[in-house]
């Protein structure tokens, strides 16, 4: 049996590696406006991308540009320009999200396969078997499509691949073409701009047009104005279902902006659900742990499996942003010796490790620090926290550029972290 990919955001070249080395089979990123995450592409020069897209070759890996903006007449050259520039790095597929681009990327690059963004809507079997015909490979389709009707495409174009989000941030728009951010900082949303202004807390006012009288409406207090605020999608609990459907070739990861740890939980997460499940023993717990270490608004799983008039709990109207379970409090180097302090380590500590699938962490105990089992689970406590420049620290935090020696070597990307609590500044509702 094919496996379902797991496809993963690469917004630069270290977290294309992370996500790898946590289980995806493929990643998807850019390097210009063309892409709809500006900031993340501004990460990634052509040489860098390249070098990525080497990297997953030799793995046997994929990767796919995103060339999925919405391009301005004035644009139309230095898009052909490139289009051109990306095929020769020879990625895997083009991911592109207007009929025009698909037809340019097409004529310009008739051996790349194309995938449709998640932009363009595609909800039903018409507009799916257009882009077909026009020559896209596979179909990001809309976040708002169910389960049945993905069924009904592919029943109608089995040739056809289809791919849907599982996890990541939700547009308010409708698969986010959305204006709210041109209007108010113009920064165009299907450009690559978005100012998240649907995530920012609102006043309601109300008018009277014949009397000009402007008066605002009072809230009480914790109800909540994030009025706009959509809670982040997370389908980990409901892998079974997508896979038993037969119809989901790639399931798709969003987050280029987000952080490296970001990256690495959600591609373990659901390599470890993915893999469970052709191995028939779902633990959707062991997924969930993962998922709720990481900052979030609140969690949904919106329309996959559920329609939008049947739900009424997909906005997080009380805050923008909450902590997860846990603080990311380092990062081990890609050499593996040691790491980099994320928020603040003290000798005695004890750190949770988080390490990549199917690798090993050894069990150790010396003058640098230990690292023990409990629960399925492994840990690390810091006797000494001697840098690389052998001065020894009482304590560490983020701010400390200072590489600390670990006590054993550890697979590179290995991450620590501590459980949050409100101290910590950001809401743990």
């Amino acid at each position: 049996m094919k496996k379902v990919e797991l496809l993963s955001p690469a917004g630069t070249l270290e977290k294309l590696k992370i996500a790898f080395d946590f289980g995806a089979d493929a990643v998807y990123g850019g390097v210009s406006h063309f892409s709809l995450r500006i900031r993340s592409g501004k990460e990634f020069s052509m040489e860098e991308f390249a070098e990525g897209i080497e990297y997953a070759h030799a793995r046997g890996k994929k990767v796919y540009v995103t060339i999925n903006g919405f391009p301005f007449n004035s644009q139309l050259n230095l898009l052909k320009k490139h289009i051109l520039a990306m095929a020769e790095l020879k990625p895997d597929a083009f991911i592109v999200a207007t009929p025009g681009v698909l037809k340019l990327a097409h004529e310009l690059a008739p051996d790349m396969p194309l995938h449709l963004s998640t932009q363009a809507n595609v909800m039903n079997v018409l507009d799916a078997k257009v882009y077909y015909d026009m020559g896209a490979t596979r179909i990001i389709t809309a976040r708002e499509i169910s389960l049945k009707d993905l069924m009904e495409i592919k029943k109608e174009l089995p040739d056809l691949e289809l791919e849907v989000f599982v996890h990541g941030s939700m547009c308010f728009a409708y698969s986010g073409r959305c204006l709210i951010s041109t209007l108010q900082s113009g920064r165009v949303p299907n450009r690559g701009s978005c100012a998240n202004d649907c995530r920012f807390p609102y006043e309601m006012y109300a008018a009277n047009p014949e009397t000009g009288t402007l008066f605002r409406l009072e809230e009480d207090e914790g109800v909540g104005t994030y009025i706009m605020n959509s809670k982040d999608l997370n389908l980990a609990s409901h892998v079974k279902e997508i896979l038993d459907s037969g119809v989901v070739d790639s399931v798709k990861i969003e987050g280029r902006t987000k952080t490296a740890y970001y990256t690495a939980v959600t591609a373990k997460a659901y390599r470890m659900a993915i893999d469970d499940y052709y191995e028939d023993k779902v633990d959707v717990d062991r997924y969930q742990y993962e998922l709720q270490s990481l900052q979030n608004r609140g969690y949904t799983d919106a329309y996959l499996v559920s329609r939008p008039f049947e739900k009424h709990d997909t906005q997080s109207l009380d805050f923008t942003m909450q902590l997860g379970t846990h603080q990311v409090s380092g990062v081990v180097n890609e050499e593996g010796s040691h790491f980099l302090c994320k928020y603040k380590t003290l000798p005695g500590d004890e750190l949770e490790i988080v390490a990549p699938l199917n690798s090993h962490v050894e069990i150790i105990d010396n003058e640098i620090g230990s690292t023990y089992e409990r629960d399925g689970r492994v840990y690390m406590k810091f006797k000494q926290l001697l840098a690389e420049n052998k001065k020894v620290w009482d304590e560490v935090h983020s701010g400390n550029l200072n590489p600390i020696t670990l006590p054993t070597k550890f697979p590179a990307y290995t991450f620590f972290r501590i459980p949050a609590n409100e101290e910590m500044g950001v809401n743990t509702k």
